[in-house]
């Protein structure tokens, strides 16, 4: 019987994916997590947004007052050379879901503060799913109630930045 790749597997097989040429923004508390796993505390930076749009963040005033620092950075995953993830592997990424930063956990739901938005993100590869196949069944951990836990818990760690 063949295994069904979930759709994160396929889009990093298919070409440019979430987990490269962009700014992971990870809490201490995903640092905590990550280095925990790892032994690695030295896998963030600060950084300025390197996509301008992402600054925008009219829609979630949380975000914007906790996430930037008075020099607009804000704390970031190293990326390797090539502007992939630290984390990023031939198959998706390395890091099990428990320990990956919540964005990426919640990645491909778009939230607020104020919660889960019925959208998801428009850049997700939906074009590689099977017919018939929804989203929520195609990417590991992906469901709304699971989702909805992430996403309190990243304002819970957004709020209480040190």
């Amino acid at each position: 019987m063949a295994t069904v790749m979930n759709l994160c597997e396929q889009c990093s097989r298919a070409g440019k994916t979430c987990c490269q040429g962009r700014d992971i923004y990870v809490t201490a508390g995903d640092v905590k997590r990550i280095a925990a796993l790892t032994n690695q505390s030295k896998v963030f930076e600060y950084r300025t947004c390197c996509d301008p749009d992402y600054e925008d963040q009219d829609d979630d005033p949380i975000w914007q007052l906790c996430v930037f620092r008075p020099d607009r950075t804000r704390r970031v995953l190293k990326q390797q050379a090539n502007g992939d993830c630290l984390f990023l592997g031939p198959s998706g990424c390395r890091l099990p879901l428990e320990f990956r930063p919540l964005v990426c956990r919640l990645h491909p739901y778009n939230y607020s503060a104020n919660g889960l938005f019925t959208e998801f993100v428009p850049d997700c590869p939906v074009h590689l799913l099977p017919p018939g196949r929804g989203l929520e069944d195609a990417v590991a951990g992906c469901n709304p109630v699971q989702a909805e836990s992430w996403r309190r818990l990243l304002y819970i760690e957004i709020l209480s930045q040190d």
